[in-house]
């Protein structure tokens, strides 16, 4: 991965959070409405963008992990796009939130595999980074327990759909993940010793 293609995922690495953090001042009385819905979907690129960057710097150091975690990884991302786009539609239809969950349940397939499952796997996807981080000692351990602490605290933000909760949960996740991202934009990267000679990862720490 070269320079700019580092920069651009570190960029995008900070972007997802602040994004997502942006969106949650856009709530009306728990609902997300356009503007939200449309910065969260913005946010969903950036995290793709960035989080792959992400596991493409620790293969060399956790090849199984990442071969396993990153398409849940993905598919968790995914689903800000799906909660996005009904923010949206909840606001342009003029439909209520709570009657919008309710015929969602009368297509479990839809309900289950765009929203249900997909949400769950995005902060678990950002547990488990965190502890494998920390693991591997690509961070200090402070830097792994704050994205776990992020990733539990994320849910616990959007269920109820408090502002101020959310905006703490959001900035609990931001700190870890601007850490990533100044090392991924090249400050502390390496090369990897295995496969390709040119793939830079971040360099454990001692």
């Amino acid at each position: 991965m070269d320079r700019p293609r580092r920069l651009v995922a570190a960029g995008c690495l900070v972007a997802a959070p602040v994004l997502q953090g942006v969106s949650t001042f856009f709530w009306r009385d728990g609902y997300q409405g356009v503007d939200t819905g449309t910065l969260i979907v913005l946010a969903t690129v950036c995290w793709i963008v960035g989080l792959t960057a992400m596991f493409r710097s620790i293969e060399p150091y956790a090849p199984r992990y990442t071969a396993i975690a990153y398409p849940p990884a993905m598919y968790g991302c995914v689903s800000g796009v799906s909660f996005g786009v009904q923010g949206m539609h909840e606001e342009l239809l003029r439909t209520d939130h709570a009657e919008v969950v309710r015929l969602l349940g009368e297509h479990p397939f839809a309900a289950y595999f765009a929203f249900w499952i997909a949400g769950l796997l995005f902060p678990l996807s950002m547990l488990a980074l965190g502890a494998v981080l920390a693991r591997i000692r690509v961070v200090p351990v402070a830097v792994g327990v704050l994205l776990c602490a992020g990733a539990l605290a994320f849910p616990l933000s959007r269920i109820p759909r408090e502002p101020v909760v959310a905006h703490l949960a959001d900035l609990l996740l931001l700190l870890p993940v601007a850490y990533l991202a100044i090392h991924l934009a090249g400050l502390t990267l390496g090369t990897a010793k295995r496969g390709d000679r040119d793939h830079p990862v971040v360099t454990p720490r001692a």
